[in-house]
């Protein structure tokens, strides 16, 4: 028998890959277990996947798990699609995933982490949506099944709590076919009768158990609810979707009844707390504003005392002013001054007249001359018009022998015929008048009346 050549340990490496890489692609179903990722610097996940009796190494690499869309943990059940590989430096053989997808519950998982990115993304888990539940309710609403321990343990909570609290009970089918569309119609009948808070609670049980509580449209109607809701739904371990966007979550029923029902010890308590802190609060206040009104006291005597000294200061030298040390003074000036005055009138009298005298008199010679420019021109005109009238005046006919003869109504005779003989007539002369009495009347062609 031939000796076979020795190989190197790379050589040996180096074969073994190359057998490997010839196994062609393969879907592998299996259980994650050991599960260590994403790497801190890398991003790539190493963990690995088994069955009943084997088990074997795997690797997702940054960008597949990105891609992928799920969160890998122990205990998931996956499908990995891929090819084994051998890793050179330590001859390592890995099974390389190209594709991840969920499987049976994991499946679940899957959609359910799905569908809590799509209602996140559109805001119904925002903390800044959710309603404050008042931490001191009176009535509450409990949305359960009423056939369930859970209602018994939701009544018995709140009667050892504070049994002030009024409770109503609307049952829903919380598991199973159409148990969602119950639980919606439920959460209508609660928020009618206006209590201040809805408990949508329910027991704990298995992952399918509480897929009733991932349901898309129940979620959306939890957010919706005009009456804010407190979900205490399985176990502490156990989030449902309906959890993320109620507005308040408790991990268990017994933990959501004691949110809403204060222990009236805790009240009590709470409430001798508060007095005490309002008592040392007011106490507090009662002495700072003490301090403040002594502080403005103080100060407010200080500044009238201030203004009292300058007001006395003013007072004193008003009392200095001679007018109220010798209020005869006062008259003894104005007199004075008037007399002052008087006599500076009395002076300035005689100067004045003069001068205005003298302006007086060169103003009339100025007008006289004035005046005689200006009726220079009218008197010459006046004469000519004076030695026209007198021409043509009867006064100067009457001068040459001439008389005006006028009856007694100044009517101007002018005809013999007009005059009755023993008429009294007005003659006017040259120089005077006369009154006659018509003796005779004498016409044109000579003849004569008597």
């Amino acid at each position: 028998m031939a000796e076979q050549t020795p190989l190197t340990v790379s050589q040996a490496v180096n074969v073994a890959k190359g057998a490997v890489t010839s196994i062609p692609t393969m879907v592998v179903l299996g259980e994650v277990t050991g599960f260590r990722g994403p790497n801190a610097r890398s991003g790539h996940c190493y963990f690995q996947v088994k069955d009943d009796s084997c088990a074997m190494d795997a690797i997702v690499w940054r960008n597949t798990y990105a891609r992928s869309g799920i969160r890998l943990r122990d205990g998931m059940q996956v499908l990995l699609t891929g090819k084994f590989d051998v890793y050179a430096a330590t001859g390592r053989l890995s099974f390389i995933a190209k594709s991840i997808t969920a499987s049976g519950e994991g499946l679940l998982r899957q959609q359910v982490a799905q569908l809590a990115r799509k209602l996140e993304r559109e805001g119904l888990m925002d903390p800044a949506r959710k309603r404050p539940v008042p931490r001191f309710c009176m009535r509450v609403c409990v949305v359960t099944s009423l056939s369930g321990s859970v209602i018994d343990d939701v009544k018995r909570t709140l009667r050892r709590r504070n049994p002030l609290v009024q409770l109503d009970c609307v049952g829903a089918q919380v598991q199973g076919p159409g148990a969602p569309q119950t639980i919606i119609r439920a959460l209508r009948v609660a928020a009618a009768s206006q209590p201040e808070a809805i408990l949508l609670v329910r027991g704990g049980g298995s992952f399918e158990d509480l897929m009733t509580f991932n349901d898309e449209g129940l979620a959306r109607a939890v957010a919706a609810c005009p009456v804010p809701v407190v979900t205490g739904i399985g176990h502490e371990p156990d989030t449902s979707i309906c959890d993320m966007v109620a507005d308040k979550r408790c991990s268990t029923p017994t933990a959501a009844a004691e949110s809403v029902a204060p222990a009236l010890d805790e009240v009590y308590e709470t409430i001798l707390r508060r007095r005490e802190r309002l008592g040392a609060a007011m106490s507090a206040i009662v002495e700072r504003d003490q301090q403040q009104v002594q502080l403005l006291g103080n100060a407010a005597g200080r500044s009238m005392g201030a203004r009292l000294s300058r007001e006395r200061v003013s007072v004193e030298a008003l009392a200095r002013h001679r007018c109220l040390q010798d209020p005869a003074a006062m008259v003894e000036d104005r007199t004075n001054q008037l007399l002052q005055s008087e006599q500076r009138l009395h002076d300035a009298m005689p100067r004045g007249l003069a001068r205005r005298s003298q302006e007086l008199d060169r103003e009339a010679r100025r007008l006289e001359g004035v005046g005689e420019r200006l009726l220079r021109p009218y008197e010459a005109s006046l004469a000519r018009s004076a030695a026209s009238l007198d021409a043509l005046s009867p006064l100067r006919v009457l001068a040459r022998g001439y008389a005006v003869a006028r009856d007694k109504d100044g009517k101007v005779l002018t005809n013999a015929a007009s005059v009755q003989v023993g008429q009294d007539i007005d003659v006017m002369l040259g120089s005077g008048e006369l009154t006659a009495r018509v003796t005779e009347t004498r016409t044109a062609g000579g003849g004569t009346t008597e």
